[in-house]
């Protein structure tokens, strides 16, 4: 699992069947910061994943990759690697919160 901040929304228009209706989003895996361990930092990299959650842009998600994206009643039988499963509420390190929801 990871977690990922949403950076925007994908629309394919031919795809397979069992895509049809499937909602894509394009996330930026997020680190925790190694030196101050204050805050999540983007990673610079970019996946497409199945939204099966209801999760919009800018919201920092759960997701989960290889077969482990099938795994869920909504992805068994879809040809994906990567999903979401989860909107983030806060996280916390070192007994430290370093994220909330809705905070700036």
């Amino acid at each position: 699992m990871f977690l990922a901040r949403i950076t925007g929304s994908l629309v394919s228009t031919q795809k397979v069947e069992s895509m049809v209706g499937q909602k894509l989003l394009i996330v930026e895996p997020l680190r925790v910061d190694e030196v101050a361990k204050k805050d999540l930092k983007p990673t610079g990299r970019t996946f497409v994943v199945i939204d099966t959650v209801g999760a919009g842009e800018g919201e920092v998600v759960l997701c989960v990759q290889g077969s482990s994206a099938r795994l869920t009643p909504e992805t068994k039988k879809l040809p994906i690697d990567a999903a979401i499963i989860g909107i983030v509420d806060q996280v916390h390190v070192h007994n430290k919160e370093i994220f909330k929801a809705g905070d700036s």
